[in-house]
């Protein structure tokens, strides 16, 4: 069977290059190539972003290689120009193997049996949109799940900008007072929304009525116009273009708002706008608040092999399948290796919470005495601040202490730079980074309420009457603290988690599990940050 030759080839591969940093590449090896054999459905959590150099690639590349069938591999571009340039060149050397290996958006040819890449942009537009770009029932990798509910979000969002509003002035020319009537209205309302740090807001009942209005009122105009050209005489208009096409363009609305008034009249639909106050204008935006229902009918359409580094802490990812409406399949989930990836966490005890008076100072005082110690430590030292207007005063402050040492969201730093960085920031660009030495974080990724599209989808699971918090807040906070970690895992580096919940909520605990394997730290001292050594006191959870 495959699952065995592959076991053999990949186990003598791996004993060639000796390749022992990641110790379950036959194991997820066997995995994939019995799945391509029978069909089936798997979802494996690595244990290790997709971010990353991504040493389990090795293992699912073997099977799709060996497998002697047609096998599809989504993955985002940066991840198939390693694959293309590194991994599978050298797997091919050794397997001896030519299988045709194919990078594009669309299937090459009716008999290709070869290994194709694809983007997740563009397979999830073929499945979601019916395109036919790719056919059904081939075995489809996808690598990097951990942003599949962004990715789909991403597809099925429309937005609307102030060109926009022009194109549908020239499809309705006779309109163009009522439709620069309805854009001035809305101008009026959204501007007087109180600014707020992410400059978006969610459309009020009054809003979204000003653009259901328009909506009828231009269908009514595009009908009557419809019955006009209909009533003309060809014979006695000769000079008229054909009639269809006339018709044509009087009753259809430009491709993006029909997408757009489509989707807002779905129920499971959230609107919002996005301010541009220097310039006067905004943007419109649609998109569903939950992927399920999208992503549920395209399962079937082929087996799916799934990849992530970690989506859940359970084995069985239940919460993550239930959000992405995934069938009933085979879960895998691979522990950290204890020796290789093991961090060390200070946890100090009695900070005041994130949401008192007294929380900053107190903070500003534990950043402080780290990058006090850590000064003399080659490496740079990472601050991860979700709150946005905390983030710019932490980093004020710090750089009025420490100097140009310290940068608020830069690709450039010293080699013991700080680097003063929220979330989203650090999860794009945290691998032009070497591996820090100290990380700081001030509070858990646990979005925020205060966000318009949060507080949208926690108000859709309240309607809903399930729990928010479980569901969605948490398991979004501990995916994002996970990947942010990465890094430090490598360089075996100290982690402080500076938000006291982790010690006083009962989530806690759930945390220390995504944390782990770790080694405490209760106290800080220049032990601690020693030239390359780390230190062996303190107590292994």
């Amino acid at each position: 069977m495959i699952e065995a030759n592959v076991h053999q080839q990949l186990h003598a591969f791996l004993r060639a290059q000796g390749d022992t940093q990641w110790p379950h590449h036959l194991t997820v090896a066997r995995l994939v190539a019995r799945a391509l054999r029978m069909g089936g459905n798997a979802l494996l959590q690595a244990g290790a972003p997709a971010g990353d150099h991504g040493h389990y690639r090795i293992s699912y590349l073997a099977s799709a290689l060996i497998w002697p069938g047609p096998v599809i591999l989504v993955a985002p571009l940066e991840t198939q120009q390693r694959l293309l340039q590194v991994e599978i060149p050298r797997l091919q050397a050794w397997l001896g193997l030519s299988k045709a290996i194919w990078q594009g958006d669309r299937w090459p040819q009716a008999n290709f049996e070869g290994l194709l890449l694809t983007t997740p942009d563009a397979w999830l537009a073929d499945r979601l949109f019916d395109t036919d770009a790719f056919p059904p029932q081939i075995p489809t990798i996808i690598d990097g799940i951990d942003d599949l509910e962004t990715w789909t979000r991403q597809q099925l969002q429309v937005d609307l900008g102030p060109a926009d509003w022009r194109s549908l002035a020239l499809v309705y020319p006779a309109a163009r007072d009522r439709i620069r009537d309805a854009q001035v209205q809305l101008t009026h309302r959204l501007f007087q929304h109180p600014t707020n740090p992410y400059d978006c807001y969610l459309l009020d009942a009054e809003e979204q009525v000003l653009l259901q209005d328009l909506y009828w009122d231009l269908q009514q105009m595009g009908s009557d116009y419809h019955s006009q050209l209909l009533a003309l005489d060809p014979n006695r208009h000769p000079a008229l273009p054909v009639l269809p096409d006339l018709v044509h363009v009087a009753t259809r609305l430009p491709p993006i708002w029909q997408r757009f008034w489509h989707q807002l009249q779905q129920t499971n639909a959230m609107a919002w706008v996005t301010l541009h106050r220097d310039q006067g204008q905004f943007s419109l935006h649609c998109a569903p608040l939950q992927v399920a229902p999208a992503l549920t009918p395209i399962w079937p359409q082929q087996p799916v092999i799934l990849i992530s580094g970690a989506i859940d802490l359970e084995p069985e990812a239940a919460t993550y399948c239930q959000r992405l409406g995934l069938p009933a399949m085979t879960t895998v989930k691979f522990s950290p290796d204890r020796q290789r990836e093991q961090i060390y966490l200070y946890l100090p005890e009695g900070l005041p919470t994130p949401n008192t008076r007294e929380f900053q100072p107190a903070l500003l005082h534990e950043l402080h005495k780290l990058l006090t110690l850590q000064a003399t430590t080659q490496g740079i030292a990472v601050l991860l601040i979700g709150d946005l207007p905390l983030k710019a005063q932490i980093g004020s402050q710090l750089a009025a202490e420490f100097g140009s040492r310290v940068q608020v969201e830069k690709t450039c730093l010293e080699s013991n730079g700080i680097l003063v960085t929220g979330w989203e920031f650090w999860r794009q660009q945290q691998r032009v980074f070497p591996a820090p030495h100290l990380m700081a974080i001030a509070t858990l990724p646990i979005p925020s309420l205060e966000h318009p599209l949060v507080a949208a989808r926690v108000s859709d699971y309240k309607r809903q009457r399930q729990d928010w918090f479980r569901l969605y807040l948490l398991p979004t906070a501990l995916t994002d603290l996970q990947r942010a970690i990465t890094p430090m895992r490598e360089s075996q580096g100290i982690v402080a988690l500076l938000d006291s919940r982790v010690v006083r909520r009962t989530y806690g605990q759930q945390v220390l599990t995504a944390l782990s394997p770790f080694a405490r730290i209760n106290y800080l001292d220049p032990d601690l940050f020693p030239n390359g050594d780390r230190p062996e006191r303190g107590r292994f959870i």
